[in-house]
């Protein structure tokens, strides 16, 4: 089983291990060289934010970007901090839940394409949402190296990433989405929150569900109230 996040825009302020090397999947590191050089320039740029989507009182992130060749690291399950990221609580996690997750969580990134939670990385700023010169839409950009990369892993996909990272790997008939509904709407903040519990719940259970109709039965074991749907799973709150 693969669980699939994104990343968060809530990160923690530095690290402090080594500069970046030795990465999972070694062989996005080429697209991950592109992106970082396209980064670095797009952050000098005196429309920096317009071309990043930051806000102008944001200024500190894009000296974030400037170091991150040089920056000190910290764990990927560390330096995101979001809605979604507290609920999993990584940090609470037992030995052998903890184990579960180095093997079966992914997160996406708009610089680093796929990370484990052990990956050390620099705190930075870049959504998927970019279009960053010269590559252009970063979902577009990553798709094809991601796809070869992920294909060809095993089991069953629980998709929890938003819309923006979902464009980068579209794992087919093996992946579950996960719709998060309140009196039958999507909801934002929330769904991140239940998103993070429902990796956490998947993870401390130990299950392995195999095919969407074992995962929604995992689910629905674990207290969520579910309805499946072609290609996802409803979860009402």
């Amino acid at each position: 089983m693969l669980i699939l996040l994104p990343p968060s825009e809530g990160k923690a302020s530095e690290g402090a291990g080594p500069a970046v090397e030795g990465l999972s999947f070694p062989k996005l590191d080429r697209h991950r060289k592109r992106v970082m050089s396209a980064l670095i320039k797009a952050s000098r740029r005196r429309d920096a934010h317009q071309v990043l989507g930051l806000s102008p009182g944001l200024a500190p992130e894009l000296t974030k970007n400037l170091a991150i060749r040089q920056a000190p690291t910290l764990p990927a399950g560390e330096l995101y901090t979001g809605v979604l990221y507290d609920n999993l609580a990584l940090a609470g996690l037992g030995p052998e839940a903890r184990a579960r997750a180095e093997e079966s969580v992914l997160i996406f990134s708009g610089l680093w394409g796929v990370l484990r939670i052990g990956d050390r990385i620099p705190p930075y700023r870049l959504s998927m949402g970019v279009s960053l010169p010269p590559m252009g839409g970063l979902a577009a950009f990553w798709r094809p190296a991601i796809t070869a990369e992920l294909d060809r892993l095993p089991g069953l996909v629980v998709d929890l990433r938003s819309a923006t990272y979902a464009g980068a790997w579209r794992p087919g008939e093996r992946g579950v989405s996960v719709r998060v509904l309140k009196e039958g709407k999507v909801v934002s903040h929330m769904a991140k929150a239940t998103r993070g519990e429902i990796a956490r719940a998947l993870l401390e259970s130990g299950l392995r569900p195999s095919t969407p109709d074992e995962l929604a039965k995992a689910l629905d074991d674990l207290g969520y109230a579910v309805r499946p749907a072609p290609g996802r799973l409803d979860i009402d709150i």
